[in-house]
């Protein structure tokens, strides 16, 4: 793949708009189940292939864990989509997308905000190095 070339782009393009129809409709305001629930329903009138609550299994130097996370979504086999309803992203919101990113082996995190007035996203590539900000 061409460095310059951006992962996953007609993929994030269609999820990224089905998010922002929700948004337009939905507006700020509501807690994120309320999105998720909306955004699934705009997901299957677009057909974009997703998984809900997808159960993914931790490793810790090649042993699975017994215990388990539930990303939001998993679009398309390998995006993984994280939905907040707040005021901001937070370091915490960056840590846990790329732990999960890290945890699945899945190439792609999105992060999608409907806690503002307009909607927030940040695509977040696995490859991307993220450094906790401690001056926050």
């Amino acid at each position: 793949m061409d460095s310059n070339e951006i992962l996953y782009k007609n993929e994030s393009f269609r999820i990224i708009g089905a998010a922002m129809e929700v948004h337009r409709v939905l507006g700020c305001g509501f807690v994120e189940v309320v999105y998720q629930e909306a955004l699934e329903e705009e997901f299957r009138k677009r057909n974009i292939p997703y998984e809900r609550e997808k159960e993914l299994r931790i490793n810790y130097k090649g042993r699975p864990l017994s215990k388990t996370f539930r990303a939001d979504f998993v679009c398309y086999n390998d995006i993984i989509l994280e939905l907040k309803a707040v005021s901001d992203f937070t370091d915490e919101h960056y840590a846990q997308i790329y732990s999960y990113l890290k945890a699945s082996n899945l190439s792609l995190g999105i992060l999608i905000n409907f806690g503002k007035a307009n909607l927030e996203y940040q695509r977040l590539p696995a490859s991307t190095k993220w450094r906790y900000n401690s001056s926050n």
